[in-house]
């Protein structure tokens, strides 16, 4: 993959996060790179501060730093910031933060020397994960300590992740990798730092997987409305044409495809029927997974316009000036992250309701009570509701936005912060409680259709159960559930649903 100015799309960030795809500097982010160093460089030997260049940072941007103090200011720096503290972050995190940053480095506005964009590739490229711990960034001047604990590694100081994932010194890797470790040079440690690159990775990371787990969600729902002897009319296009929003638009679409041919369904379609309307929860369907479709491309234009930004403060500008900002500050990938965790939840939510309706021998339509084989003997899938509703439950605090919450620091330098690391990972703890929400709606649906024979469900729903059934039985005496959530949820993470 190229790097330079040229901005980078969702799908370069998965290649190199999830997928290990190499990248390749390009010719003309070497010139731009090479430019924007020559006016460090002029800067540095002059008698006027600049900020980053000749002075201290944050509250402590005041003192000026004589020419030989410069170098150990970088590298204090660093050391200083790689102050994370927690469990350590996901590799695909990792790998995705780098990217971002060494995008950044790429475009010739940050005033790193070309060396440093090489070491940061080589790194990228041989697959060194430094240790990055959860806690340490607010989001903004950057995911401080998150981006500290990489460029450390560059320094060869600190603990990484080989491409064997196993845990090293850096300076080891570095070595073994034949890279060398970089003499940190005037504003190169701030440039490194200085970056909303990890919430802005996250988001990226965040918005493939709820692209995947919304189809899944139209799926598991219509196999319920099918468990459920629902109907499937009121997925039509002309109902959903008075209400133009698109993701509601191709929810029920996916939802009347995928119940097309249902023997269930025209199994009480004719004057017998007595209901005249499902309940919400599965008339509602679309309207809720469409909205979060909606708030999904949302998010995907906020990071679009992020993938296309440059991040640094002070910036070097095309004609040389390097100017402070504070496009560092991380309130608009913030707002994306909390919002996306909203209807996170509420999809979530609605389908454990789905769940439950096919559990309950009143409200179910002819099948046993909990899906059990011997009710009574057996519980079925009563617990496995319990499981959903308290995921659910924790769904619904981690919608609470961390957006709101600045906490000033720095001496009140930095006296307002995003909070926008904090924002996404709760987003990442939310994607997988509604990938095990929908595992078990899965499940359970699977486990009614099978019930519902000699009725057949629809092609499009049997080869959704079929595939279920390679890795988990049909329905019988009560066995072991736990794994079989844990396969369930492995199918959809797969992609093969």
């Amino acid at each position: 993959m190229e790097l330079g100015p040229k901005p980078l799309t969702l799908e370069d960030v998965h290649a190199v996060a999830r997928d290990g795809a190499p990248v390749e500097i390009t010719a003309a982010a070497r010139e731009a790179v090479t430019t924007a160093r020559g006016h460090i460089e002029q800067l540095a030997t002059a008698e006027r501060p600049t900020y980053g260049v000749s002075t201290g940072f944050g509250a402590l941007a005041v003192r000026h730093i004589p020419p030989d103090r410069r170098a150990q200011l970088q590298r204090s720096l660093i050391r200083s910031h790689a102050a994370g503290s927690g469990p350590e972050v996901e590799r695909e995190v990792v790998r995705a933060l780098m990217l971002l940053r060494l995008r950044t480095l790429s475009t010739g506005h940050t005033g790193v020397r070309l060396s440093t964009v090489d070491a940061m590739a080589g790194v990228l490229n041989a697959g060194i994960t430094p240790v990055v711990h959860e806690f340490g960034s607010l989001g903004c001047s950057g995911d401080l300590a998150p981006l500290s604990a990489c460029a450390l590694a560059l320094m060869g100081e600190g603990m990484v992740r080989n491409a064997r994932n196993e845990l090293v010194p850096a300076a080891e890797a570095l070595e073994e990798a034949g890279i060398e470790p970089v003499q940190l040079a005037e504003k190169e440690g701030l440039a490194l730092i200085n970056g909303t690159d990890g919430m802005l990775g996250m988001l990226s990371l965040a918005i493939a997987d709820l692209t995947r787990l919304l189809d899944i969600a139209d799926l598991t729902a219509a196999m319920s409305v099918e468990a459920l002897l629902g109907t499937d009319r009121v997925f039509s296009p002309e109902l959903h044409a008075l209400r133009p929003h698109p993701g509601q638009g191709v929810s029920a679409a996916r939802m009347l495809a995928f119940l097309k041919d249902s023997e269930i369904v025209a199994s009480h379609r004719g004057p017998d029927c007595t209901r005249v309307q499902d309940a919400y929860s599965l008339r509602c369907s679309p309207q809720v997974h469409g909205a979060a479709r909606d708030t999904v491309a949302y998010a995907a234009t906020v990071a679009e316009r992020e993938l296309s930004s440059v991040i640094d403060n002070p910036v070097v500008l095309a004609d040389g000036r390097v100017e402070s900002n504070g496009n560092f500050h991380g309130a608009p990938v913030a707002y994306a992250l909390d919002f996306l965790a909203i209807p996170l939840a509420d999809v979530a939510s609605i389908a454990e309701r789905r769940t439950d309706r096919m559990l309950d021998v009143s409200r179910s339509h002819g099948l046993p009570p909990f899906l059990a084989d011997d009710p009574g003997v057996d519980s079925g899938h009563m617990i496995a509701q319990y499981t959903q509703a308290a995921i659910v439950s924790e769904l619904k605090r981690l919608a609470v936005p961390a957006s709101v919450d600045s906490i000033p620091s720095s001496a009140m330098q930095e006296d307002h912060v995003s909070m926008g690391w904090s924002a996404a990972r709760k987003l990442r703890k939310a994607v997988d409680g509604l990938t095990t929400v929908l595992a078990i709606e899965l499940l359970t649906a699977a486990r009614a259709l099978d019930l519902r024979a000699p009725l057949k469900p629809a092609p499009a729903t049997a080869a959704a159960v079929a595939k279920l059934r390679e890795t988990v039985a049909g329905p019988g005496p009560d066995r072991h559930l736990a794994p079989e959530i844990a396969a369930a949820e492995a199918l959809i993470r797969s992609g093969a649903l």
